[in-house]
């Protein structure tokens, strides 16, 4: 079946570009000077008006192209009619170009879940250290994640001001990674990335009970999943509540394609089931990511 023709493949082209619109308005809200800053629980756990508005164009795009399917965002707004001018309705062509995994070319639109985290790195954004903010649109089948898209705002933001800033990352099990270059670590190197804005004791003891090199404190989950493909860290340890599946679902399946690995800190696989415990935040999903280029498979520039 041509993956033009599957729902998964569709799903994936649209998710590219309504990433793309959810990027373009996180830069607009900085330019416009107003972050329309809120607590959710506490000081380090921030919502913003990006947050809002990108959570908003995400949802509202894709269930007008997909009404079946069920979509679960980060923030939980009410429910209102959403301005035109926030709706993306292309679709990456060059994603229909490629093959649809053979087993996922008859899902279903109503088989499906998608994880959005409009703004991962929300304290990160509000402090201005904007190369740690990531969007994320994870998608789910039968409690697996199978194919996401994480769009970087403002990545080449450090190369001056007329830089082209943002660039969009996309894979699919089975398919691959598209959109970076896959890098290593300097040989003999073992170097951690963790948590920036949520750190404690434990995490660094087990942090420290590693024996890296260095260890590298940035913010967003999509962030430092990036570090590992892009050979900046070996591994990345979040041993710590507050992690959520909307953070790791799209991050995931990057990883998984090009031969990493994410589990929870016991090594069990996640699951991103509809009505999987993913927003009460007494309950921690601790876990540990790292990348394998020794066995990985597929990846793309």
């Amino acid at each position: 079946m041509a993956s033009g023709n599957t729902v998964l493949m569709r799903l994936v082209a649209s998710a590219y570009s309504i990433a793309q619109k959810a990027g373009m308005i996180v830069r607009r809200v900085i330019a416009e000077g107003d972050l329309g800053i809120v607590e959710k629980t506490c000081a380090t756990d921030l919502q913003t008006k990006a947050d809002r508005l990108a959570q908003m164009s995400i949802c509202s795009s894709l269930a007008r192209k997909f009404p079946k399917l069920t979509i679960i965002g980060e923030e939980d707004l009410p429910s209102e009619e959403v301005d035109q001018e926030l709706i993306e309705d292309s679709q990456w062509e060059e994603i229909l170009k490629q093959p649809c995994p053979s087993q996922y070319s008859s899902i279903k639109e109503e088989d499906l879940v998608v994880w959005v985290d409009p703004l991962d790195g929300t304290k990160e954004y509000t402090e201005g250290l904007l190369d740690n903010v990531t969007v994320l649109i994870g998608i789910a089948y039968e409690g697996k994640a199978i194919a996401g898209v994480i769009n970087q705002p403002y990545y080449n933001y450090e190369a001056g001001p007329d830089a082209v800033l943002g660039r969009t990352i996309w894979g699919v099990l089975g398919l691959g990674a598209f959109g970076f270059q896959l890098k290593e670590v300097p040989a003999g190197k073992h170097i951690i990335t963790t948590t920036r804005s949520h750190s404690n004791k434990l995490v660094t003891d087990c942090v420290t009970a590693m024996n890296p090199d260095a260890v590298l404190r940035v913010g967003g989950a999509g962030n430092k999943i990036i570090q590992l493909i892009e050979g900046k860290a070996s591994a990345y340890v979040f041993a710590s509540p507050g992690c959520k599946k909307w953070d790791t679902c799209a991050p995931e399946v990057i990883l998984h394609a090009v031969g990493g690995k994410l589990t929870d800190i016991h090594g069990n696989v996640l699951q991103y089931h509809k009505d999987v415990n993913h927003s009460a935040r007494p309950k921690p999903d601790f876990f540990r990511a790292q990348l394998f280029l020794e066995s990985h498979s597929c990846f793309s520039q």
